[in-house]
């Protein structure tokens, strides 16, 4: 009974989903052509755009039969395939994502553009900025953050040193302006005889 509801809801949510996406789909397919939606798609498999949700089903499905078989241990079996079976008709699926995907990256850029990344990501110095950007991005990040203590450090320091010399410079001239009127106080005119 618990697994039953289970599996409805999850239905009803990816249903849902499903259907948001859909319906966006073709409003957008009739604005791009046909060649604007092919460049698209050539520069995202230049860019690897859409790699990271490779996993997102197979993760998905882990999961759900983890969650399921935890509950009902006694139905691993039947989990496991009726789980795996569904993650396999879902699979294609994945089209959906590339279509709209593809759509963005159309609205986003020419046609023309889109070649010139595609010709650009698919070239040696391309690839080889993917490949280097994840290390790269991590190295800057490093130094950034090097560089971000060394400025606070500085800054706290220098800013702390003005400040001590404008208050003793400060202190000085009160005392300075203090002993002048006491001065003036204690050596005013001389006594008259």
């Amino acid at each position: 009974m618990n697994l039953a509801l289970r599996s409805r809801r999850l239905a009803a949510a990816f249903g849902t989903l499903a259907l948001v996406v859909g319906a966006s789909l073709p409003a957008a397919a009739q604005e791009i052509s046909d060649t604007h939606l092919a460049a698209a798609r050539a520069a995202m498999a230049s860019l690897h755009a859409t790699d990271q949700f490779d996993y997102v089903l197979p993760d998905a499905a882990l999961s759900l039969k983890g969650e399921l078989i935890q509950k009902n241990p006694d139905l691993q079996a039947l989990i496991t395939e009726v789980v795996d079976q569904t993650a396999f008709a879902l699979a294609a699926r994945r089209g959906d994502l590339e279509r709209e995907a593809a759509a963005i990256y159309a609205r986003a850029f020419s046609e023309a553009q889109l070649k010139e990344v595609s010709a650009f990501f698919t070239s040696e110095t391309g690839k080889k900025l993917l490949d280097d950007t994840p290390a790269i991005t991590r190295d800057i990040m490093r130094a950034g953050e090097i560089w971000q203590n060394g400025i606070a450090r500085d800054l706290a320091m220098q800013a702390g040193q003005e400040l001590a010399r404008r208050v003793a410079e400060s202190q000085q001239q009160q005392q300075g302006g203090e002993a002048t009127s006491g001065d003036d106080a204690e050596g005013g005119e001389a006594p008259k005889e």
